[in-house]
């Protein structure tokens, strides 16, 4: 399956800087565009692979912010 995200980037002393904006604390950087656009997959695919230990229950709770 393929999924759609927002590569927001930025250039900070020569290096490409980059998150997904769509998912919280997926960071990478690389040396080009290219090699971050790379990077930031690799940190997608470790993120999601990540999971939850099957004894431990996730509770989910909506909560409303004042902005």
């Amino acid at each position: 399956m393929r999924r759609h995200f927002t590569l927001e980037y930025w250039v900070d002393e020569g290096w490409y800087i980059g998150r997904l904006k769509e998912v919280p604390g997926v960071f990478s950087q690389g040396e080009s565009l290219e090699e971050l656009k790379e990077n930031i997959r690799e940190a997608y695919h470790l993120m999601v692979e990540e999971e939850i230990p099957p004894q431990i229950t996730a509770q989910i709770k909506e909560i409303n912010v004042e902005v």
